[in-house]
This record gives C-alpha cells, structure tokens and sequence, in this order.
C-alpha cells in the first residue's frame, strides 16, 4: 500500500493516515465500553471500513495529475486553446480511448525518467495518439519522430520495420530526447519542448536575437513557427483540463492504473497473421498494438518482440512454444525467369532485395535466369493485411476526391511540384494521397494516384485513366555501349533508364538472345537530360 501511495499527493496520503487514526480511536473507545459492561459483541456489530471510507479510485489520470510539475502559467495563448479543446469534447474522448492500450506505460516511464508526467500527454499534442500518423515534414508515430533524429535516438527504419512507430521504443527515445534538450536549455522545459517541436537550433538563435535587443528569452516572447507558438500552449491546456476535467465539461474514460500490454520476446521472425491466430486476435489488433511492422511479418533482422494485451500472452506463449521457427513462415521455391532481378523478384513477392539475399547467401545483385530461390511469402493474401504499409497506401489513394483519378507511373526526373503544378492540385495534397511526405523521394516506375483537376469534369472513384508524365523538353541522343562482363539486358537498361523492349527494338540481333557477350556492341538512344539530373 507504501509503494501504491508514493505515486499520490502527500495531501492523500495524510488524508488516509488521519482516518485511520479516527478509526483506531473509535475502535478503542468502543472496546473499553463493551468491557466495562462485560457485554460480548460478534462479527455483527463489526465495522464496514468499505461504507465507512470508500476506496479510492486509481487510474492513470490521477497518476499523471500527481507528477505535474511545470510551472503555472497564465497566456491568452493557452486560454485560446483551452476553449478549443472545451468546445471539442467528442475529441477529448476519441483521443484519450486511443491512448488506452500505452498510457500506463508511458506514464511508468516518464516517472522513471524523472521528468514532469505532463510529458505524458505530449502524444495528443503530436499525434492525437494515432500510431500511424505521418506529417508532412516526414514525421512519424505518436511521438512524430523524422527519420534522421529517430535514427539518432536508436529507432531502427527499414523496409520491414519503422521504430518511429514503435511505441515502446520511441516513447524511450523520446523522454532522452526531452531529457538531452531539457539540460541544453538549463532546466527551462517551455524551452524544451518547443525545440522538441521545432529544433534545438531554431530556438537557440531566436534566445541570442532576444538577447541582443535587451528582451526576455522565455518561451512566449521568442520569435517561434506559428506551430510552435500554439504547441506548448496546447500542452499547458490540456494539463489544465486533466488536472479538473469537470471544471470544463469534459469527461475522461477510465485507464485503470495498470498494464495493459505485455512484450513477448521471439526468436524469430513471425506471419503476423499467424501471430494473431496464436493470441485468438483480430489481426487488425496485432498492427494497432505493433504499429512499427510495416508488412505482413515482423522484421526477419529483428527486432522479432511483439506487444501483446496482458491476458493473451499466456495462451500465446503456449501455442508458439510448439511451434518450431520453420513454421512460423511460408516458403516457396522460385526459379529465376530471363530478364527478373532481385528488385522485379522482390516487388513480386512482396519482401526485400535484402532478405532474398540474406536467405540464399547471395553477394551481389547479379542472378541468372534458371537458378533457385527459396522466398518467404505471406500466409494470407496482402489484401487480408488491412493496416501493412501498403494496405494502408491503397486504401488512401482510393478515397474519392474532387478531379479527374490518374494512375501516374514516375518517370526519371519527376518531382512533386512539377506534378502538383501540371495538374493544378497542392504538393501537399499529392504527396499525402500517397501516404507520403512532399520531401520523400520520387522513384522511377512508382505508381501515384493524382486527383487532377486539370481541364477535366468531376469523376467517380471507380473511374481511373492512366496518365504519362507530364511532358517535358526532351534531349536524345544515339551512342554505342560495349558489352562489359557480367552484364545483362536488365542492368543495361536500369543503368541508362530504357526497357529492355526498348533495347531489343534498338537491337535486333538481341532478340533472340539468352545471354549478352563481353565485348559485343550495342545501340542505345538516352535522353541526355535524364541522365544529368540524376546523376
């Protein structure tokens, strides 16, 4: 009960010390009365300490309301938002119902920090505790780390597996973040926190400009991003509203001050599906819960942890026990077609170059047609895997919207802004169509979905045309490549971006072909643009 009460004010604590002191003393009283009467009283008479002091309640608003502890400040800042989150209630409730399955432990964990548990609401502020939110300036997770500091902080990102979305991990990497910022800026967690959002050094110059004109340097006198001037205001609101949700109409669902999640340590890669099979859980509950998969299985490099609600992770742990790691997921042998590499190979599957390699201890690129490939594949059709990376991509690019639906193939060269401008729709608009930010990186024959509202009447979803890039001044020219060792028609038009079609209609004796000699000499039209751009 000592350890339960160190999370609570030291006035509760009193509180509960005095009443039972009350207790004793009514006790005792009582007792002298009966013996001087010599009268003997049982079990009836006994005292209800349930009717007389009712339990208190813990759950994790009342943990966090314990360890406030940045400083009380009044604004017009935090006034504005306040009445926004008053005015929005249903939002309040959406928000704090997607925090259940985390708050619990991102409050321990804040605490174990040292830092103000204040932080721990810092997720609605972000993400409005979304796992697979993706800002625009390429941010991702509830706590919207970019890749370049997620990387910094330990968070691992490949194909298979983004620890920005891994709640575990980047609420760790997060609160040392805070922690790191917190000492550069000497304490000051206003300061902290808006470098949290906006960048150490943005903040930091904005300070010596202050300075240099003989003004303060707290957080509402700098010179901040318009979002960075409304989000540590935020921040300060909704503590005022957790502190007394009543006082401003808002009601906050009970999170029981306990775990709610359970880590479950594998030892190898595992189908999610079948994953969700083991735990009897709908697979869309595996991805809420490890939102950090981006596939259809968990990362064949690892990590291979999966985050699992506590009362399944028994009958979990016993079924996958007599499971050996062979058949945690499916294999197919695929034999190599003329013209496939390792990246045709790889999309078909659905898996990495670097995974197919690992498996079949290949070191280069380099395969020939006929050899074996031994691939792991998903245990369910993609479609079946709602909330995969990819699933998530589709099913965003086929909402409908106002304009004319285009299936666009990038071509070499093409940018978001040239496609934005050409079909007079917002680079943002584009990028987020495609689950994507306007900084990622355009790769040649990657399909986009345009909503274009060039010149066209309005569309049905199911409409689509598919579209060539928009055009653009093209300088060709005709040169000759000797056939070097090792070659193949495949490299050959991936390192001068032409088809392989395209080299056999340039080359007729390749037609019929199989296999291209060191030495030979073949003809190739290059659009000499592309090639510099990229280069």
């Amino acid at each position: 009960m000592l350890k339960r009460l160190f999370f609570y004010p030291a006035a509760l604590v009193s509180l509960l010390f005095l009443n039972g002191c009350a207790l004793t003393s009514v006790q005792d009283a009582e007792q002298s009365s009966l013996n001087s009467n010599n009268t003997a009283v049982e079990e009836s008479a006994s005292v209800n300490e349930d009717e007389l002091f009712p339990r208190i309640k813990l759950d994790a608003w009342t943990r966090i309301r314990s360890g406030f502890a940045l400083p009380v400040v009044e604004h017009k800042r935090i006034d504005q938002q306040l009445r926004w989150y008053v005015r929005h209630p249903e939002y309040m409730k959406r928000v704090t119902e997607r925090a259940r399955p985390y708050l619990q432990y991102i409050v321990k964990t804040v605490e174990e920090a040292g830092v103000p548990t204040e932080i721990a609401l810092l997720p609605i502020v972000e993400s409005a505790f979304q796992p697979f939110a993706y800002s625009h300036g390429r941010a991702a997770g509830i706590w919207q780390f970019i890749p370049s500091t997620g990387k910094r902080y330990g968070l691992k990102q490949n194909w298979w597996y983004d620890g920005r979305r891994d709640v575990y991990a980047s609420t760790r990497a997060a609160i040392r973040l805070l922690k790191t910022l917190n000492k550069h800026f000497k304490g000051d967690w206003m300061l902290a926190l808006a470098a949290y959002n906006t960048g150490e050094g943005r903040v930091k110059r904005e300070i010596r400009r202050n300075r240099r004109r003989g003004k303060p340097t707290d957080f509402f006198s700098l010179r901040l991003p318009k979002e960075t001037r409304a989000y540590v205001p935020k921040l300060l609101a909704l503590k005022k509203i957790i502190a007394d949700p009543e006082a401003y109409g808002i009601t906050l669902n009970e999170i029981p001050d306990e775990p709610y999640l359970k880590q479950v340590k594998l030892d190898s890669q595992i189908d999610l599906a079948l994953a969700a099979e083991l735990a009897e859980l709908p697979l869309d509950d595996i991805y809420r819960l490890n939102p950090g998969y981006n596939r259809w299985a968990t990362s064949p490099n690892g990590p291979y942890d999966l985050l699992l609600p506590v009362e399944q992770v028994e009958k979990f742990e016993a079924k996958l026990a007599k499971l050996p790691a062979s058949k945690r997921i499916r294999w197919i042998r695929h034999r190599v077609r003329k013209g496939e590499t390792l990246s045709t190979i790889a999309q078909k599957f659905h898996t990495s170059i670097r995974t197919i390699k690992r498996i079949n201890r290949l070191r280069g690129k380099t395969i020939r047609a006929g050899r074996g490939l031994t691939i792991p594949v998903a245990s369910r059709s993609l479609r079946e895997y709602h909330l995969s990376a990819g699933q998530r991509k589709s099913k965003l690019q086929n909402i409908p919207r106002r304009g004319r639906k285009i299936a666009h193939i990038v071509q070499q060269g093409d940018t978001f802004w040239d496609l934005a401008r050409y079909h007079r729709v917002g680079v943002r608009q584009l990028a987020k169509w495609n689950s994507m930010a306007p900084t990622d990186r355009l790769r040649a024959g990657q399909r986009l979905v345009i909503w274009s509202r060039r010149n066209s009447p309005l569309s049905s979803a199911g409409d689509i045309e598919h579209l060539s890039a928009p055009p653009r001044r093209n300088i060709t020219k005709r040169i000759g490549y000797r056939v070097r060792r090792g070659d193949s028609l495949a490299r050959i038009s991936s390192k001068f971006r032409v088809s392989i079609r395209q080299l056999k209609r340039w080359n007729r004796n390749l037609r019929n072909r199989r296999y291209l000699q060191p030495g030979q000499r073949i003809t190739l039209y290059v659009d000499v643009a592309r090639q510099s751009g990229s280069s």
